[in-house]
């Protein structure tokens, strides 16, 4: 079975390069494969000058101002404003005081603008493009700015998953991807947890003065 698996690729592989070289056909994106060890794998956009692009799997996650993880997403073939109105509503079903959430650009359209209007009491949702004056105002107001400057907290977290496993999956299959994904929130979570509960600690040692010998 495994090997009539890789069989079927090597067909696949040997169509598209029949069509791209002999007949000069440009192959639809959906239909390249960039691994055949693990197929769900996509070829990602980075827009970074020393990383413009990664193979990998996107996944969305969304961060409260204590930082703990609230939802993650796994995209699978989708691009952030395509997500932006359902990794909301999944995330107040759980946490239905969520009033206030700041984006990234790609996550804006006309549509999820308004949608989000009625969801959330503030969405803070820069526009991609030019501005008109209107979007300049409401971009620049003091609400605005003021929860936009928190969004950078998010990029912490994301950094956070990287640097304690996330950078590469090492469970197999694309069960096993979202499986991966949603321990690693669990545990960022913990240790979040056990951050806050230090310093909880230590300042109530400090008011009572009260030393520890180690």
């Amino acid at each position: 079975m495994e090997i009539n698996k890789f069989i079927e690729f090597a067909k696949i592989f040997i169509d598209q390069i029949q069509r791209r070289v002999f007949e000069k056909e440009k192959i639809p994106h959906e239909e390249k494969i960039f691994s055949i060890f693990e197929p769900h794998t996509e070829w990602l956009c980075k827009g970074k000058a020393k990383a413009p692009f990664e193979l990998g799997k996107k996944v969305a996650i969304v961060e409260d101002q204590y930082g703990f993880i609230l939802s993650s997403r796994v995209m699978d073939k989708e691009t952030d404003e395509k997500i932006t109105i359902s990794i909301i509503q999944e995330t107040k079903k759980s946490f239905e005081n969520l009033t206030v959430c700041s984006f990234d650009k790609g996550f804006y359209s006309k549509e999820n603008k308004e949608e989000l209007s009625k969801l959330l009491g503030f969405p803070i949702l820069p526009k991609k493009g030019k501005l008109s004056k209107k979007d300049i105002e409401a971009e620049h107001s003091k609400e605005f700015i003021k929860y936009r400057k928190n969004h950078s907290a998010v990029e912490s977290a994301i950094n956070a998953l990287e640097v304690h496993g996330l950078d590469k999956c090492l469970d197999k299959g694309f069960y096993g991807f979202k499986r991966y994904i949603a321990l690693a929130v669990v545990s960022r979570n913990l240790q979040k947890l056990g951050a806050h509960l230090k310093i909880k600690a230590i300042k109530y040692l400090k008011k009572h003065r009260i030393k520890i010998a180690i």
